[in-house]
């Protein structure tokens, strides 16, 4: 008897250790404990282990964990709460705000967090927020006033008096990332954060009929004038440069290294798993001549496959298949290894890029915007840019990347889906990965005998100094094989009056500065646009000037009115201090009608997500 009963406790304990060690799957939610709102960016990690993930949007997360071990949900400004697993295959958990946060009410709020209907901006306190009289500018079923995902502020450009400022001066950037990110909002049922949304990303989103070059330049001007449709009284100049197109047989050989964050806030669907079907693509893009190395970033940077020829494709798939997210970020390290063995299969007159997957948050090693930028900045004089693929939510990090991208000489997108990825690395192959010219600068003078007033339309965190764009040691944008970059410039004739562009009294000590009487009344603007060749340390100047012709916008051609609805969208998701008139419905009218061909549905869908904004926006009124 006692023989039975010593053997039935040891089975006992044997059965309670598999039970510790074997890993089940957990769900839950976490919420603010005094608001009830949905905390998304979370960190929940097992104690102990590498084992991490984070809350999306909604709140919601899933990890592995085992009988007896303890989750940890933490997130900035809030008090941990430790977790011990039971039976139970949900956990749902509710933060409270931390008391020395709570007391700190003289602390300014982070520019990123936003709340679920207004959105705190730079240097307004939590006690203003919670009970002053500060202005809050509202927003509509955004996230959640915890949410860690952060973008760069935009103070939107203004109108600016032509005999004040006569030029305007902007680095040619060709990033679609926004456009992507503000479609996953929508689609998430969310009006997104306003500085997530620019306005300049959205429209290069797409592409335009525009033929290329034929003097030997790599870049060709184009330019057209019509009326805003926001307002009838303002006209809009549509500035669009094209590169040439290079047949993909006749591009440089590729020396591309495949930098890939595997920890843990990557370990969701819509990151890690993502990520290589992405990648997977790209590798069938790849030549004989092309070489890959991957490598590959967590709590250490792992090389995870030595430069490999672009024929071994199953070799480099099977590399990417084997990777697991885990663990923390040390996305220096793993930047700092890319560009080690980027040199040390460097290509001559080749095409030398970083390509980096991640979303962005970095938390070990060199992890601040200034380390990484002087890194970035260093490695790109040497010829190795870096082009970056943002992926995920609730602890994106646009801010960080977008920073990456402008820095390295490379461009940025945002793949929230496979249908992205193939747009972003198959359909603009040439156009995202092979450099036809950089530095890219453009300079506009406008003529005070036409032009009152001008805005730039979008550029924010692109615009120069005038005496930068003569200045070849001020990086501009760069651009890839058949690429478009497009502007559009909102103007106000000169005579019509207006609230935007002010008036000032005439000055004491000097002259007023007026157009000359012999000014040239055949010219709106002189557009000039700088550019350095791939391998070139010296730019090289265009000039192109604008005929002061308006045509009328139905008859323009079916870009510009597409580009246009585009624009207004965007102000439109921005509540911008600038979109007078525009309203849902011309645009979604004017898209419709200037959809043109449209072989993959990319405008189709554009029309779609206006409809969205468009009940989301009604509903919340």
């Amino acid at each position: 008897m006692k023989v039975n009963t010593l053997r039935s406790v040891w089975m006992f304990i044997i059965l309670l250790g598999v039970q510790t060690v074997m890993a089940k799957s957990i769900t839950g939610y976490v919420k603010e404990a005094s608001s009830g709102a949905a905390l998304g960016g979370v960190s929940v990690r097992v104690k102990g282990k590498s084992i991490q993930t984070h809350t999306d949007q909604q709140g919601y997360y899933q990890i592995n964990a085992a009988l007896g071990q303890v989750l940890v949900f933490s997130l900035e400004r809030f008090t941990a709460v430790e977790h011990v697993v039971g039976q139970e295959t949900r956990i749902d958990v509710a933060l409270q705000i931390d008391n020395m946060e709570r007391d700190r009410n003289s602390i300014p709020i982070r520019q990123d967090v936003y709340a679920g209907q207004y959105s705190i901006k730079r240097g307004e306190s939590l006690t203003a927020y919670l009970g002053g009289s500060m202005h809050v500018r509202p927003m509509y079923r955004s996230a959640g006033i915890h949410s860690s995902e952060s973008y760069e502020k935009i103070q939107e450009n203004k109108f600016v008096r032509t005999n004040v400022e006569p030029l305007s001066t902007f680095a040619a950037d060709v990033d679609a990332a926004s456009y992507s990110n503000v479609r996953r909002f929508l689609r998430q049922g969310h009006m997104p954060h306003p500085d997530a949304v620019r306005v300049e990303e959205m429209i290069n989103y797409f592409t335009y009929d525009l033929s290329g070059p034929t003097n030997g330049d790599p870049v060709r001007v184009v330019t057209e004038v019509t009326h805003a449709p926001w307002n009838a009284q303002h006209q809009l100049l549509r500035l669009s440069l094209k590169a040439k197109d290079i047949p993909s047989e006749n591009l440089p050989a590729a020396n591309f290294v495949f930098l890939i964050d595997v920890s843990g806030s990557m370990s969701s669907s819509n990151k890690l798993p993502l990520v290589k079907s992405s990648f997977k693509m790209l590798v069938d893009q790849l030549r004989d001549e092309d070489r890959v190395a991957i490598v590959t970033y967590a709590g250490s940077a792992v090389v995870a496959l030595e430069s490999t020829s672009g024929k071994e494709k199953r070799k480099i798939k099977d590399a990417l298949d084997a990777l697991q997210a885990s663990g923390s970020t040390a996305g220096g390290a793993g930047m700092t290894k890319a560009y080690q063995i980027a040199r040390a299969h460097f290509a001559k007159a080749g095409n030398n890029r970083i390509i980096m997957a991640t979303d962005g948050d970095f938390n070990v090693g060199e992890s601040s915007d200034e380390e990484m930028e002087k890194l970035i900045a260093k490695e790109r004089n040497d010829g190795i840019y870096i082009s970056i693929l943002g992926y995920g939510m609730g602890n994106y990090k646009d801010s960080k990347l977008e920073m990456l991208a402008n820095k390295g000489h490379g461009n940025y997108a945002y793949i929230d889906n496979i249908s992205e990825a193939r747009k972003a690395i198959v359909t603009e192959f040439g156009a995202s990965l092979f450099t036809v010219a950089k530095d890219v600068k453009i300079q506009v003078e406008f003529n005070p005998h036409f032009v009152q007033s001008y805005r730039l339309v979008g550029y924010e965190h692109n615009l120069l100094e005038a005496e930068d764009f003569n200045n070849d040691e001020k990086l501009g944008g760069d651009m890839g094989v058949g690429h478009v970059v497009t502007a559009l410039y909102e103007i106000i004739p000169q005579g019509v009056k207006s609230n935007f562009d002010g008036s000032v009294d005439d000055l004491k000590y000097q002259e007023n500065t007026k157009p000359k009487s012999s000014v040239n009344k055949k010219e709106l603007a002189t557009v000039k646009f700088r550019y350095k060749e791939p391998d070139g340390e010296v730019s090289k100047l265009v000039t192109h000037v604008v005929n002061p012709k308006v045509t009328p916008l139905a008859q323009t051609s079916h870009d510009l009115r597409f580009a246009t609805a585009v624009a207004e969208l965007g102000m439109l998701l921005r509540n911008s201090d600038y979109k007078q008139q525009a309203n849902f419905d011309q645009l979604i009218a004017r898209a419709k009608a200037s959809r043109g061909k449209d072989e993959e549905g990319y405008r189709a869908e554009f029309i779609r997500l206006a409809q969205d904004a468009q009940a989301l926006h009604d509903a919340d009124r």
